[in-house]
């Protein structure tokens, strides 16, 4: 049932009803598919990485006491007592005042603690000469040092790229318990609006949106598919969206999202079994008409039509949503928006009450932070977005900031 028609919430409010949703559930897949795909459980190391200690570079494996003190200056003298083999683990161990050879990756004998760099030190008829004083420990890597057998070696949660994927290659787990990829539905709405291909009549415009939502879906990581266009009929736009329902685990509406007659999306959403109408309405500029649904399990987001509004809700709440529901910890983390410090170019006025999304194009400066000059311009033209090179907030509580300012460029 209808809750709360155009009741705007603010961004947290609204972010707080998205992590409401659960994340999709989990499969299990071999390493080489899981690049990007989120943990779904964590993962406990087999057996200590590395089992043994090793060496991190060429040198000479020995005891740190034997060779405390020594310099170019006062070097101290060891006996080769063997050279180790890369491949297999050393036969003998170490007694006081002898070292032997080790190459990188090498397993260090017993007795050994430390290695001495190649170049520092010199061989002389199977006695090495040391010039370098060494602590214990240094030039190793120790048992355990990258993981622990029995302990997390990474936390459900974690977002795979190539260095998890490596430890876990190195672990010996050569199959992950992931996330699955949110499969998103993007239908477009409008009796004015007409396919790409089409030439348009006075008063239609061509699809713009179904392309950019799809494509912002994906950059997410999820997989996205275009459902085509809804004409502004309730029952049209009601068996859209059963459509839509039957095969995703997110659907995305553009249009029919403001306040007006012919906006028939809440109407639609609230005739389906199993409805809820969550939020209509956030304290976003722009993207205000935003809507929120939940059908069964399934979120449904209606956002406005105009390509910028529509745009700027990807980014700042449908995209971590989607990283959510894909089961990423920190996916409402702004940290993981790529993002740079620039000084705003002139004076910019916000009403307050709302938190401000201002296209800005970056100006470079030498030896300096570079400028940013906001782009103004109305929700529907597209140039203000192909000049943008990111996006500024100005806060919720502020009404604009002045030129100087140090403000954070959320990189699009």
């Amino acid at each position: 049932m209808e809750q709360g028609f155009f009741q705007v919430l603010s961004r947290a409010a609204f972010e707080g009803l998205l992590r409401r949703f659960s994340p999709l559930p989990a499969e299990t897949l071999p390493l080489g598919q899981c690049l990007g795909r989120v943990l779904a459980e964590d993962v406990a190391a087999p057996e200590d990485l590395p089992p043994r200690p090793r060496s991190c570079m060429d040198g000479y494996a020995l005891r740190a006491r034997d060779v405390f003190g020594s310099s170019e200056s006062a070097p101290s003298y060891l006996e080769i007592a063997g050279e180790i083999a890369v491949d297999r683990a050393p036969d003998f161990s170490l007694e006081a005042g002898t070292c032997a050879r080790i190459p990188t990756g090498g397993v260090l004998p017993e007795g050994a603690d430390a290695v001495l760099m190649v170049e520092h030190g010199h061989e002389m008829s199977g006695t090495l000469e040391a010039r370098k004083s060494l602590a214990p420990g240094e030039n190793v890597m120790l048992g355990g040092e990258d993981a622990r057998a029995g302990e997390t070696a990474l936390a459900a949660g974690t977002a795979l790229r190539v260095p998890e994927l490596g430890l876990l290659a190195a672990l010996g787990v050569t199959r992950a318990p992931v996330r699955r990829r949110a499969r998103v539905a993007v239908l477009s709405t409008g009796n004015e609006v007409v396919s790409p291909d089409a030439v348009p009549r006075p008063g239609q415009v061509r699809d713009v949106n179904s392309l950019a939502l799809a494509c912002l879906a994906r950059e997410a990581g999820a997989e996205a598919a275009t459902l085509g266009i809804a004409p502004d009929r309730l029952e049209s736009l009601r068996a859209a969206l059963l459509t839509a329902l039957e095969t995703s685990d997110c659907v995305l509406l553009s249009g029919g999202s403001s306040v007006g007659s012919r906006d028939l999306t809440v109407a639609a959403l609230d005739s389906l079994p199993d409805s809820e109408i969550l939020a209509h309405g956030v304290a976003l500029s722009p993207g205000k008409p935003t809507i929120l649904a939940r059908v069964g399990g399934t979120p449904v987001l209606g956002l406005p039509g105009q390509v910028t509004s529509a745009q700027v809700v990807m980014l700042v709440l449908v995209q971590p949503f989607l990283r959510h529901l894909m089961g990423r910890a920190d996916a409402f983390d702004p940290l993981l928006r790529p993002s740079r410090p620039a000084e705003l170019a002139r004076n910019l006025a916000s009403k307050p009450g709302r938190e401000d999304y201002v296209r800005v194009r970056l100006e470079p400066r030498e030896g300096r932070l570079p400028l940013a000059q906001p782009l103004p311009g109305k929700s529907g033209l597209l140039t203000t977005l192909l000049q943008a090179q990111g996006l500024i907030a100005v806060p919720a509580d502020r009404e604009g900031l002045y030129a100087g300012a140090a403000v954070d460029v959320w990189l699009i």
